[in-house]
């Protein structure tokens, strides 16, 4: 029984460490895609982001305010090497304001990674032998969801794509013709919680 609680307790650690590993998890955010049937796209997110394993060092009070300090430093400059970062700013607790922006082809680049590959938040996909473009959000599982939330953090926001591309398939809040000009729609995702599902769809490119 007591080797059973151990290894349970080892397992959860290992959990924790794969997700503080993960690194970013967006807090409260804006963000709004445009994607057409030439495969240009642009992307805009206006938000928080929280630093995972900073905000959980505070949390324990095993990080130093001179700390803190310096890990901030090499996370801004890490942002700031990217064109994209239009405005970085600490807040407190290992949260961060960022305004981060790019546009581009689609069907030469092939996909678009906000933030990075390796920390995935939103992505554009050009499937070139499906004929597709996927677009998804960042995966959490259902446990680590818990873990975060029991953490004390959570994920608050709105993710709107414009398109003239038809839809394939979608789990999109509402979708609406932009009133502007009904060539386009707006799919739009309400993300109420850390629980919400994970933002998906699926566009027809060919």
């Amino acid at each position: 029984m007591k080797l059973k609680s151990v290894l349970v307790k080892f397992l959860g650690l290992g959990l924790m460490g794969a997700l503080l590993a993960s690194c970013y998890l967006p807090a409260r955010f804006d963000a709004e895609i445009e994607l057409d049937k030439a495969g240009y796209y642009s992307v805009k997110f206006d938000g928080y982001l929280a630093d995972l394993t900073l905000y959980q060092g505070l949390k324990d009070g095993k990080i130093s305010p001179a700390e803190e300090k310096e890990k901030i430093a090499v996370i801004e400059r890490d942002f700031k090497r990217d064109t994209a970062t239009k405005e970085f700013q600490y807040y407190k607790q290992g949260h961060f304001k960022l305004k981060w922006e790019i546009a581009g082809d689609l069907l030469k680049n092939k996909t678009m990674t906000f933030i990075r590959r390796n920390e995935l938040i939103l992505q554009l996909k050009y499937v070139e032998n499906s004929g597709y473009i996927v677009l998804e959000g960042k995966s959490i599982s259902a446990d680590n969801r818990q873990r975060l939330w029991d953490m004390g953090l959570n994920m608050q926001g709105q993710i709107r794509v414009k398109t003239d591309l038809p839809v394939k398939s979608d789990n999109a809040t509402s979708k609406k013709k932009d009133p502007k000009d009904p060539r386009f729609m707006w799919l739009v995702w309400d993300v109420k919680d850390i629980k919400s599902p994970r933002p998906r769809a699926v566009f027809i490119i060919e």
